[in-house]
């Protein structure tokens, strides 16, 4: 049984047309990893989905009384609860019925009516055959398995950082257990040990669910179908996403067989009607050409599109020590980590770990200067040249496109210029006039790499690059931080990412 079809789906955005009259089904069970290159149109057809856009045409069937759970980060919840309380909300139906079964029972003990005891007997049948006495147990293994444990159940929402607030709303998702879960990037926020639990978690998941990721690995372990999105079309593989890969490479070869078949039959059959439509042979050759006008043309293959090129362009280069830590402390009230001694030396690759929440943008805001530090000392090299990549994607106008951007950044550049860097970056043309804000995540982030890599460094602060880039895009990132001779202090929770050019990790620990 399908839990939601799509027929004859096309929607353009502009004059780009994301899609053209494609299918798709999810089938109940069913575990769905979306993938594609950043912009293809994945979160469009989530949230087509969910009904947040109309599309342009086609019908989408969804089987009646299905519960739908959405991970959304930035979604109005309510910050003056503590996360113990927001996550016990994922059984507020059940919690209702206690409440009920407690009136009953102090109903009974006041009126001694046999009715009132056996309604407060019938909640309890019911909160026990739905685990109500088992919740405290669920709540702590979701909170310990995402990494909630590093704070207090006690702390209150607003206290918290983004990407925890992320996880406490993923967490409280998981929980609830919708018949169908959408999860857009749910492994940006997450720490690599906890990514392994989510993995493990949705691989049991009882319900069906649908993901967007460009983690391979994650992919493999959770899905049982791919639905591949690329240059307007959906299709779906019955598979997972190891075998996906091996299919799509088969159907792409088997598609060119076909295709250059039928032109080659099709060049045979119009040289065949020129040479005989006024000959002898007229009659054949105008049968011919009616047959021809009847064949159903396959479309030419669709050239995949260019992969970004990304390189930093470098400053001038450190030989001695670029920068000196002593005796720092970072934070806000108090200090999140331990005091921090450290030095890094001119072209030294230095990768930060730890869990989300720890400290470890702050850290990098500090050195910046965006954030004063509690004590210590900072010391850069008077040669160092900084360039900072920072995760968020913030823009101070949301309402500027690509080119725009990269214009008031750099006014002196041309046209041709702008747009050149930015294609290298991976931002189609179909994109740069477009207002930043409308972009994926996946582009916009390409678009805050070109503004990064058009100047030269030599001093590379990058907070989590590879965010919501597809895997193109992170192959190309990476070559160009190999390749870039300065110094480089990142922020990942990707360990396939950085253990090819990672001089030293370090693991940022709580004070």
């Amino acid at each position: 049984m399908s839990i939601f079809e799509i027929n004859g789906l096309s929607h353009a955005y502009g004059d780009k047309l994301i899609f053209k009259k494609e299918s798709l089904e999810l089938m109940k069970g069913e575990h769905m990893g979306i993938v594609g290159p950043n912009g293809c149109g994945k979160s469009t057809l989530i949230k087509i989905l969910k009904q947040d856009i109309v599309p342009d045409d086609g019908e989408i069937f969804w089987q009646m009384g299905i519960q739908l759970g959405y991970l959304d980060q930035y979604a109005n919840i309510p910050l003056d609860v503590n996360v113990l309380s927001y996550l016990k909300t994922a059984f507020s139906t059940l919690y209702k019925k206690e409440e009920e079964m407690n009136i009953y029972f102090d109903k009974y003990a006041v009126s001694g009516k046999e009715a009132d005891l056996k309604r407060a007997f019938a909640y309890q049948e019911d909160l026990e055959r739905n685990d109500f006495y088992l919740l405290d147990t669920k709540i702590e293994t979701v909170r310990m398995g995402l990494g909630l444990n590093a704070f207090s159940p006690e702390t209150v929402l607003n206290k918290l950082s983004g990407g925890q607030r992320a996880k406490v709303i993923l967490a409280k998702l998981l929980l609830e257990k919708p018949d169908v879960l959408f999860l857009d990037e749910p492994t940006n926020f997450l720490d690599k040990e906890h990514v392994k639990w989510l993995g493990d978690y949705l691989y049991d998941f009882p319900n069906a669910f649908v993901v967007i990721s460009h983690d391979k690995d994650f992919l493999d372990r959770i899905t049982t179908c791919i639905c591949d999105i690329e240059l307007g079309s959906i299709r779906k593989y019955n598979a997972p996403y190891h075998k996906y890969v091996k299919l799509k490479e088969l159907h792409t070869l088997e598609y060119q067989r076909l295709y250059s078949t039928q032109q080659r039959e099709i060049q045979k059959t119009e040289a065949y009607i020129r040479k005989n439509i006024a000959g002898v042979n007229s009659k054949n050759a105008k049968g011919r050409r009616k047959q021809l006008e009847h064949v159903v043309r396959l479309e030419a293959p669709k050239n995949a599109k260019l992969k970004p090129k990304i390189h930093f362009k470098e400053g001038k280069m450190i030989y001695q020590k670029a920068l000196e830590v002593k005796k720092l402390q970072v934070g806000y009230q108090k200090a999140l980590v331990p005091e921090l001694n450290f030095s890094i030396r001119g072209g030294e690759k230095i990768v930060l770990t730890g869990f989300n929440g720890i400290g470890k943008s702050t850290l990098l805001k500090t050195l910046l200067g965006e954030v004063k530090c509690i004590s210590g000392e900072m010391d850069f090299s008077d040669l160092v040249e900084i360039g900072y990549y920072e995760q968020d994607l913030k823009w101070e106008n949301p309402d500027l496109t690509p080119f725009e951007i990269m214009s008031d950044n750099y006014p002196n550049l041309k046209e041709k210029e702008i747009r050149a860097h930015l294609a290298g970056c991976g931002i189609g043309r179909d994109h740069i006039s477009q207002a930043i804000t409308t972009l994926s995540g996946g582009e916009q982030a390409k678009v805050k790499l070109a503004v990064l890599t058009y100047k030269p460094y030599n001093f590379l602060i990058l907070d989590e690059p590879t965010n919501h880039l597809d895997q193109d895009a992170k192959e190309s990132l990476k070559e160009a931080i190999c390749h870039f001779h300065g110094t480089v202090l990142m922020v990942s929770h990707e360990e396939r990412f950085y253990e090819s050019f990672a001089d030293k990790i370090w693991n940022l620990r709580k004070k």
